[in-house]
């Protein structure tokens, strides 16, 4: 049974800065990318930022130069220290972690938590 832990949210004025973590258990192979993605009430789910196995990143226009991703595979953990928070980085943040690559790949997905910056 693959079970997620999230911690790091809550609610942060604009500037201030916090630090999510996920880790999962319960993942038979080997994880080859983690990601963040996140979803505001009335807009779909979008990646935040990614990072695979070789250490290559991948982020949002929106969010470069003020978050930062880190995956840790020993311990199948991701982690986004996000700085510079802006109120319209206030979403419900999913972390995900990929097994396998091409048609095999299998994403499982965290419940979610919230993230709220006030102005």
């Amino acid at each position: 049974q693959v079970q997620f832990v999230e911690f790091g949210g809550g609610l942060v004025q604009a500037g201030g800065s916090l630090n999510l973590s996920c880790t999962v258990s319960g993942i038979t192979f080997g994880i080859t990318k983690f990601g963040w993605y996140r979803r505001t009430q009335g807009f779909p789910r979008e990646m935040v930022a990614e990072i695979a196995g070789d250490g290559t990143t991948n982020y949002a226009d929106g969010v470069k130069g003020r978050f930062a991703i880190s995956g840790d595979n020993t311990r199948n953990m991701v982690f986004l220290q996000m700085n510079s928070l802006k109120p319209e980085d206030t979403a419900v943040y999913y972390c995900k972690f990929r097994t396998g690559r091409g048609s095999f790949a299998n994403d499982y997905w965290g419940q979610g938590i919230q993230v709220t910056v006030s102005s």
